[in-house]
């Protein structure tokens, strides 16, 4: 054998130092992104302690201590980071079945549907026994319409017509983003506040009773999807070639496009919009590792991006906090144009 082919590759070698970097921020984050926030006199060494009490009963905590790390900011870390992952894993399915590396459920306008889905079910059953279900149904019914919207803007033949996909997206999420903030006009100073505060994305709701759902949506959809990994990569090679293997396209596409809608929506209901994670986690991974597509790597990623990104929006600003999504959005836009700019010069 070669002495060439016995040597790892250096994509091989970024692969091993990459998930060797991941785990170690998956062991550190948790501990330090606790530690951040208003309450500047909590280290690490408490939250490792009151963890240690909560989870392993041992030694005792300060009743503050203990309220602040467990009931406040480790549910928030932890619907971060689920957040992060969810919509990386978004990210990765969208720009695998559609191939084009711009696509994004922000883009695509799937969180623009499930925000008005969202927001029209609490203005029509806000106030009825409905209430506790009308928010996340109403978003994942928002977000399919978007869905089924972008197919039929980009032809019977969207299969082959990458771009004409993403321009639908962004037509559509403009469209959406209209009724919003007309149902947002029409709504009380009180209801708008605080549903403007929802849509622009927040984790400041989290507590551990909300984080079984988006856990669980996210964990059955990314146990489907790495179920049809390879079918999902065979379309990378072309629909022609995905046929040839034995992949029915449409079908695969259509269903990962749904699939994403429910993540998407599930996310929306309990975090609010949260733009161009999904674009900028699974894109800097491809710069990184060409040629690889380790969707677990993305969404570890794209998780731990999410905490942090919160960790700015709560450390900011001294006296409040900003909305996650504006922060993303900030960052995302000028990553788009970087991408543009580049596939420019291609």
């Amino acid at each position: 054998m070669p002495i060439s082919e016995r040597l790892p590759s250096p994509v091989d070698k970024r692969l091993q130092v990459c998930w060797l970097s991941m785990l170690l921020l998956l062991l550190v984050t948790p501990l330090a992104a606790t530690a951040f926030g208003a309450a500047d006199n909590i280290s690490m060494l408490d939250v490792a302690r009151v963890l240690g009490h909560k989870i392993l009963g041992m030694g005792q905590v300060p009743d503050i201590s203990l309220r602040i790390v467990w009931e406040l900011r480790l549910p928030r870390v932890l619907l971060a980071f689920i957040a992060g992952s969810g919509l990386a894993i978004c990210g990765y399915v969208l720009q695998s079945v559609t191939r084009n590396p711009l696509a994004d459920p922000y883009l695509f306008g799937i969180s623009a549907g499930a925000s008005f889905g969202g927001v029209l079910a609490l203005t029509l059953l806000g106030g009825s026994w409905l209430a506790w279900m009308s928010l996340p149904l109403g978003a994942f019914v928002g977000a399919c319409l978007s869905v089924l919207i972008v197919l039929a803007m980009a032809g019977s033949r969207a299969d082959s017509q990458i771009e004409r996909l993403l321009l639908s997206g962004v037509a559509v999420s403009f469209m959406f983003g209209a009724f919003t903030s007309l149902l947002l006009y029409f709504s009380t100073p009180q209801a708008t506040a605080s549903l403007l505060f929802w849509t622009l994305g927040s984790f400041a709701r989290a507590d551990w009773s909300s984080l079984g759902m988006p856990a669980l949506v996210v964990v059955v959809a990314l146990v489907l999807i790495l179920g049809y990994q390879r079918q999902i990569l065979a379309i990378l090679g072309g629909d022609e070639t995905a046929h040839t293997l034995g992949v029915r396209v449409m079908k695969l596409r259509l269903g990962m496009l749904l699939l994403c809608s429910l993540i998407t929506a599930t996310l929306v209901a309990q975090c609010g919009g949260i733009g161009f994670v999904g674009l900028m986690v699974p894109h800097l991974l491809r710069l990184l590792l060409p040629g690889r597509h380790p969707m677990m790597l993305t969404a570890l990623a794209g998780g731990l991006f999410m905490v942090w990104v919160d960790v700015l929006a709560r450390s900011l600003l001294p006296t409040q906090e900003l909305p996650v999504g504006i922060i993303t959005s900030a960052i995302g836009s000028v990553f788009f144009l970087a991408v543009l700019h580049r596939r420019r010069q291609y």
